[in-house]
C-alpha cells in the first residue's frame, strides 16, 4: 500500500493537466488509506489482547513521584526483594525498559557496573560512576543498600543475554572496589524475559497508534 501511495502522489506532478486522473488518484488514494487503516486498527486491537497476557506476571502501579505507570514483576516486588543481592528489570507503560544492580549486605561495595556470565561468554553494562544520579546507595543499622540503574542502553546487552541463556546456570558479578558474586535465580531471569517481551509489544503499540492517529488526520476522521 505505501508503494502504490507513493505512486498515486506523484500523479498530479507528472501529469498536472489530466483532470480526470488527477481526481481519480486521489480517490484511490483515499481508498488505499481507509484499507490501511482499517488494517491496522485491527492488529492495534490483536496487539491490546496480546498486551493484556503478557501484562499478567506484573503489578501496574502509579506513585505521585512517576511520571508514568510502573509494571513491577511479581517475583520482584519489594516483600521478594528488599533483603537480597539481586538484578532487577524496571519498565514502564511506554515499554521505555532498563536494568538495575541491588547489593544488600554488611560492607560497603561501591560498586559501578554488573557482569553476567557464564562459561566464558558473558556481558558487561557500562561503568555508572559513585555519587552520580544512578548510582544509589542508603545504610540501616548495619545494613547496607546499593543500586545502580543502566538506563538508556547503558546495560549493553546484558538484558538480551540473559533472555538468550536463560536455561544455563548464569553468574554475575558487582564490579566495584570490593566485588559480590551471585547465582542468578530462575525467576529473575524470568522477570527479564518477561518484562522484554512487554516493552516490545508496547512500544510496538505507541508507535501503531501513532500511525493510526496521523492517518485519521489525514482522511478528517476525528
Amino acid at each position: 500500500p505505501l508503494a502504490a501511495l507513493t505512486r498515486l502522489d506523484s500523479i498530479p506532478m507528472l501529469y498536472p493537466k489530466a483532470e480526470y486522473a488527477v481526481n481519480a488518484s486521489q480517490n484511490l488514494k483515499k481508498e488505499i488509506q481507509f484499507d490501511l487503516l482499517h488494517r491496522k486498527e485491527a492488529f492495534l486491537d490483536s496487539l491490546n489482547v496480546k498486551i493484556a497476557e503478557l501484562e499478567k506476571p506484573f503489578q501496574k502501579e502509579k506513585t505521585e513521584f512517576d511520571r508514568y505507570a510502573q509494571y513491577i514483576h511479581k517475583r520482584q516486588n519489594f516483600q521478594r526483594a528488599w533483603n537480597r543481592s539481586f538484578i532487577q528489570v524496571h519498565l514502564d507503560e511506554r515499554g521505555e525498559i532498563y536494568l538495575s544492580s541491588n547489593y544488600h549486605g554488611k560492607e560497603w561495595l561501591n560498586h559501578t557496573s554488573l557482569r553476567v556470565y557464564d562459561q566464558g561468554e558473558d556481558a558487561r553494562t557500562e561503568e555508572i560512576p559513585t555519587g552520580s544520579a544512578d548510582n544509589h546507595r542508603s545504610d540501616f543499622m548495619e545494613a547496607k543498600w546499593e543500586k545502580v540503574s543502566y538506563r538508556s542502553g547503558k546495560d549493553n546487552g546484558v538484558m538480551e543475554f540473559i533472555a538468550k541463556n536463560k536455561d544455563r546456570n548464569l553468574k554475575a558479578v558487582f564490579l566495584g572496589k570490593q566485588q559480590q558474586y551471585i547465582i542468578l535465580e530462575s525467576y529473575d531471569k524470568q522477570a527479564v524475559i518477561d518484562a522484554l517481551a512487554l516493552s516490545r509489544a508496547l512500544q510496538a503499540k505507541r508507535k501503531l497508534a501513532a500511525e493510526i492517529q496521523m492517518l485519521k488526520k489525514t482522511l478528517n476522521i476525528t
